[in-house]
């Protein structure tokens, strides 16, 4: 009778143990502060309240053909007006966060990754795919397996995460490079 009730119960607690690992998992490679640090080092960063207008979200939709998924940008800026900016995009299932910087002339100065949720598909924290990245702006359409290559197991996460810098540098061409 007790090897019944032993049996049924690992039966009934292996599935919630493997709900509880999946729904639990964040990495965070590093602060807010750490990547301003990482990108801009020293420099002095100023907060910048922007939101975007229905105009202007459209607009860098059309530009990148990326969706917008918020209207409220975390972004700082150097008096170099260089830009320090705070984004999310999907992995598989989960977010992303990452920070971008970018110089006055638009180009991607740096990509770091703050969390990263997902249980796999973190070789996009390697600086060497990170910095594909590095003098890319706006006037070329970044697409996966053409100027940015593909991680195998990480083919979600490198997409979104091409398709967030695109969508970021137009956000710069069109609204931040104004301001």
């Amino acid at each position: 009778m007790k090897r019944r009730n032993f049996i049924r119960n690992i039966a009934l607690g292996i599935p919630s143990l493997w709900l509880v690992s999946k729904s639990s998992f964040a990495k965070r490679y590093m602060t807010l502060e750490q990547a301003k640090s990482v990108l801009f080092k020293g420099k002095a960063l100023t907060p910048v309240a922007v939101t975007l207008t229905d105009i202007q979200a459209e607009s860098i939709e059309d530009a990148s053909d990326i969706r917008v998924r918020n209207q409220k940008l975390n972004v700082w800026k150097t008096d170099e007006n260089e830009w320090f900016v705070v984004d999310q995009v999907i992995g598989k299932h989960e977010n992303i966060d990452m920070a971008v910087g970018i110089d006055s002339q638009g180009k991607v100065t740096g990509i770091e990754v703050l969390v990263y949720r997902e249980s796999y598909g973190d070789q996009i924290m390697h600086p060497k795919w990170r910095a594909q990245f590095h003098g890319k702006d706006n006037s070329e359409y970044l697409k996966l397996d053409k100027q940015i290559k593909n991680i195998s197991g990480a083919t979600l996460s490198c997409r979104h995460v091409t398709d967030g810098i695109n969508r970021l540098t137009h956000t710069w061409a069109q609204v931040l490079s104004t301001l």
